[in-house]
């Protein structure tokens, strides 16, 4: 799957023709079989969603979600509001949550539970900084992000899950994890399914790059067996990007 991640970006007249433009061409390229997904700012989701609910293939994810079904919490919205404007996926645990907003893991596993419990399929977010990179500690951070919230769920519920592996240091940086590095930190995160779990959820599990994802570097990283799609935030926000990333995928 490809996933479009508009973060804080656009307005709604753009938006509109951005997915009028994507809607278009995603049919006259004939990309059905790759499912996309959109995932604008909450105060667009509903209008996307009105463009999107007749294309099977092109569903709608939220960028956040709060912790709790409803309450006084001034600002947040909850995974019930999600659902009842036709949210299929959420993001959780971007990068940039945990950095500017200190969401941690235990917060991040409540978020999880409550968009299963609204049937809506997490795409939970993981990440090591360059720092820990350059100290050999990818691993043992990407485990304890897995461990400390999408492990504590049951096999059932962990199987509505795709997980996005997204380094800290290549977002937004023009930097990006070699296709070698990408294909060992993938097949990594699979082997620790497989551990948690059984090998069937393991290759069942979707599991996406994110990273200064763009047209020059997807092919090459879509070419490696464990890259099951992207996790795309700036190139996403160019139709003709976006497509021909889409492209590539499709022809992997």
């Amino acid at each position: 799957m490809i996933v479009a991640n508009w973060k804080m970006n656009l307005t709604l007249p753009q938006a509109v023709a951005l997915t009028q433009e994507l809607i278009t061409q995603y049919t006259a390229q004939h990309l059905e079989p790759v499912p996309l997904i959109l995932a604008p700012p909450y105060p667009f989701l509903y209008p996307i969603q009105q463009l999107i609910q007749t294309d099977k293939n092109i569903s709608l994810a939220a960028q956040n979600v709060h912790t709790q079904a409803q309450g006084a919490f001034t600002g947040e919205v909850s995974a019930t509001m999600l659902q009842s404007i036709g949210c299929q996926y959420c993001i959780v645990g971007h990068s940039e949550r945990r950095l500017y907003f200190n969401e941690t893991n235990e917060m991040l596993l409540q978020k999880l539970k409550i968009l299963i419990e609204n049937n809506i399929k997490p795409i939970y977010c993981i990440g090591e900084t360059l720092t820990q990179r350059e100290s050999n500690q990818t691993n043992q951070i990407l485990l304890q992000q897995l461990t400390e919230a999408p492990f504590q769920l049951s096999q059932t519920d962990f199987s509505k899950l795709t997980i996005a592996y997204e380094p800290v240091w290549a977002i937004g940086t023009g930097k990006n994890a070699s296709p070698e590095q990408a294909q060992e930190t993938h097949h990594f995160i699979r082997q620790q399914i497989e551990k948690q779990y059984d090998s069937a959820t393991a290759n069942q599990t979707n599991i996406l790059y994110g990273g200064s994802l763009n047209p020059t570097n997807a092919q090459a990283l879509f070419s490696m067996p464990d890259l099951n799609g992207g996790l795309i935030g700036g190139a996403s926000l160019k139709a003709t990007d976006l497509l021909q990333i889409i492209n590539y995928f499709k022809n992997k």
